[in-house]
């Protein structure tokens, strides 16, 4: 078929060139939004009396049909079309004559791909808060329900403190909250309409660009027809984005996977989200954790590959800007996909609360609670933290744990020791006696809960 650049060409572009050229198989999933982008300009193009009403009817019925014989699967978009442009041009023209012809008056290529990507990444903007959203609720749903739930809290991956794992999940919430907070801002930031910018310097037609940008939902017009058709930061600031959600996902994910362990055995996987090993009848492996970990590197390397190719493109549109396609669409889809099922694992995870209590005792997770009760005594705090670190050495001797301790071993390495000694490192007391703000104390995490619902409750998906 005739190339809508073909004019000022003598000879046909070489077969592997043209293929190497070509964006239609991956861009033909801007379909729908180039639809939308063109009934909006030729709607444009008839206020302002540059196109007939006449053009104006039949070119929006062409393309209504257009859409309708592409859901029912009458036609297909080929590699014999260049990009999606090109095809709904090409099939326009085919089916309505002449109107066809003026879909184009007054656009680029430029500022068509433009609106075309910015369209599309704002759906999927929108697309990826619903599934945080989802999640959030998710992890809202645990935490509500394990505020008894006693665990070891973790540095360094040794234990260190108890926690519950509501607090424990409140961390994740925060950072969730935080991945859709960043979704929210760039929705605002990239939410102006670039149609109208030309090839880089406008049109001398007397485009609406203000009526075509409340017609597609934007808040405004772009302000600089040059940056309009040459930036793709918002890409790059959803990517970033993404990719920093994916870096929560995989530190949740190689928690679940530590959990998941016979060692630990704090959490149960469905087997809905679990897989078995060919040869080892005994194995229910975390995969889907595993695989969540494992994609957070290719949505990275998304981000990577399309800074590096942004980096050193003078303005204003060069062609190396097709790239951010299949980056970009692979990057959405797979963050997406590793939101969407890691959702489904934890919602149906089930817990040992026995072990992970037993887990936080063994640990000596109590331990500073210990030399808190000795400074209470009337011990200093450097010779308390002395004191229990004998004290802990003692445990490991006698493989016990310090409430395991007789109240004589307690005394023989400190006189402070009394039988009260028992309630304070209770691993209900550690928890509960910790009640400031963000701590896991259940008066405080009661109130935290109440404030996560809050938030749920009134910031909605976009």
């Amino acid at each position: 078929m005739a190339q809508l650049w073909g004019g000022r060409f003598k000879d046909k572009t070489d077969q592997e060139v043209y293929d190497f050229n070509a964006s239609i198989s991956f861009d033909k999933r801007l379909i729908n939004v180039d639809l939308a982008g063109s009934r909006a300009h030729v709607k444009m193009l008839a206020k302002q009396g540059i196109i007939e009403k006449s053009d104006l009817d039949a070119i929006l019925s062409g393309l209504d049909s257009i859409e309708s014989d592409l859901k029912a699967g009458k036609i297909e978009i080929t590699s014999e079309y260049e990009d999606v442009h090109s095809f709904v041009e090409a099939v326009l023209t085919e089916r309505i004559g002449e109107p066809g012809k003026k879909l184009h008056t007054g656009r680029s290529r430029n500022d068509q791909v433009a609106l075309d990507m910015r369209l599309y990444t704002r759906e999927r903007v929108k697309g990826t808060d619903r599934l945080l959203e989802a999640l959030l609720s998710s992890i809202l749903d645990t935490m509500k329900a394990n505020l008894d739930t006693y665990m070891p809290g973790f540095t360094h991956l040794q234990k260190a403190q108890p926690i519950t794992l509501a607090h424990h999940y409140g961390a994740y919430f925060e950072m969730f909250r935080r991945d859709r907070g960043r979704l929210h801002d760039l929705f605002v930031r990239m939410n102006e309409c670039p149609l109208g910018a030309g090839a880089l310097a406008g049109t001398t037609y007397p485009l609406d660009r203000e009526f075509t940008a409340s017609e597609l939902s934007f808040d405004r017009p772009t302000r600089n027809s040059i940056d309009s058709v040459s930036d793709r930061d918002y890409v790059l600031e959803y990517l970033f984005t993404l990719s920093t959600v994916m870096m929560h996902l995989s530190r949740f994910c190689e928690e679940i996977i530590i959990w998941n362990t016979n060692e630990y055995r704090f959490v149960e996987i469905d087997d809905a989200f679990s897989t078995g090993s060919s040869i080892m009848p005994q194995k229910k492996n975390p995969d889907i954790a595993e695989l969540v970990r494992g994609k957070t590197g290719r949505v990275y390397g998304s981000l990577m590959s399309l800074l590096t190719t942004m980096k050193g493109l003078p303005l204003a549109y060069n062609k190396d800007m097709q790239e951010d396609k299949e980056v970009a669409f692979d990057a959405m889809d797979n963050a997406d996909k590793c939101i969407h099922l890691f959702t489904g694992m934890i919602s149906t995870m089930k817990f040992n609360s026995g072990n992970m209590a037993k887990s936080a005792m063994n640990g000596f997770t109590n331990a500073t609670d210990a030399a808190d009760y000795l400074v209470g005594k009337g011990v200093a705090f450097r010779d308390a933290h002395r004191i229990i670190g004998e004290l802990v050495l003692a445990c490991i001797d006698k493989n016990k744990s310090i409430e395991e301790m007789s109240l004589e071993e307690l005394k023989n390495i400190c006189p402070k020791f009394d039988k009260d000694i028992y309630e304070a490192v209770s691993l209900e007391t550690c928890v509960e006696k910790r009640l400031t703000k963000g701590a896991p104390g259940k008066a405080v995490m009661k109130e935290y809960l109440a404030e996560c619902e809050d938030y749920l409750k009134n910031n909605k998906a976009l």
